[in-house]
């Protein structure tokens, strides 16, 4: 398996700091928030595209994919979503990254019904197969909010039936949801893109963690995906930016490379 952390964890960093910490650590790629807070975002031009294109590969480093907001089970018009979805596989496409990240977002408090909000996903993705295939990208659904874990992701993803469209499994939520690794992994691994890995105290505290100080069953999840022979990513993907208080990343990063690579040993 290889290994990557999510620039959410390192806010408004430039890239080439960003890059410096990948490689300085060991971490073989990075998974970019897509926001207009950070360096790359759908809004840059061309020219930007293939400078930061330019900056991965003089690195050795790969962009593993976009983390978007694009929110496909979200009432309202098709349209806006669908633009926002394009919008992400075209920078994906332009920056070599193999995945762009959406959320379900479904309104389940507000009214929304479960049967309602799988279908409008369902239909959304569907309409976005198309677009990510021919852009050599894969659109992911994360297991978050209001489809947080594996049996839920498979009732949108099931009905798509498409191999640009898959699953990004998000150990916390899947757990917070009640769901074992094996649960998880026995309903997301035809979908399965990659694997974004953390680490928090309890369900009540979810300030993010050093790996392994946590509650999170993370060992049993490399355990679980090196039995299965899964080679894909492992990402970290660290809350900084929605938590204040949390320790820097940089100062993590080194002992967190560590810890995953202790787990893939005792996996093997």
């Amino acid at each position: 398996m290889k290994l990557a952390f999510s620039t959410l964890g390192v806010p408004a960093l430039p890239l080439t700091d960003v890059l410096r910490l990948a490689v300085t650590h060991g971490y073989h790629g990075v998974e970019l928030r897509a926001h207009p807070e950070e360096p790359v975002h759908p809004g840059i031009g061309a020219d930007e595209r293939a400078a930061v294109a330019a900056e991965f590969k003089a690195a050795g480093v790969e962009i593993l994919g976009l983390a978007g907001y694009a929110r496909v089970a979200a009432p309202g018009e098709d349209g806006p979503v669908l633009d926002e979805i394009r919008g992400l596989l075209d920078l994906a496409r332009d920056l070599g990254a193999p995945f762009v990240r959406v959320f379900p977002g479904a309104d389940l408090a507000g009214g929304q019904s479960r049967e309602e909000a799988d279908a409008i996903a369902a239909r959304r993705l569907g309409s976005a197969a198309e677009d990510a295939a021919d852009r050599g990208v894969r659109v992911l659904l994360e297991t978050h909010d209001s489809h947080r874990t594996g049996a839920d992701a498979i009732r949108v993803l099931g009905p798509v039936g498409h191999g640009s469209v898959g699953s990004l499994w998000d150990v916390m939520h899947t757990w917070l949801g009640g769901e074992q690794p094996a649960e998880s992994y026995a309903a997301l691994s035809p979908f399965l893109g990659y694997v974004q890995v953390k680490d928090i105290a309890s369900p009540e505290d979810t300030t993010p963690l050093a790996l392994g100080a946590g509650a999170l069953p993370l060992g049993e999840c490399v355990e679980l995906l090196s039995r299965k022979d899964w080679d894909g990513w492992l990402c970290w993907e660290y809350e900084k930016r929605w938590y204040e208080e949390a320790a820097p990343l940089p100062e993590l990063l080194a002992a967190g490379r560590e810890h995953l690579g202790r787990l893939l040993n005792d996996a093997a």
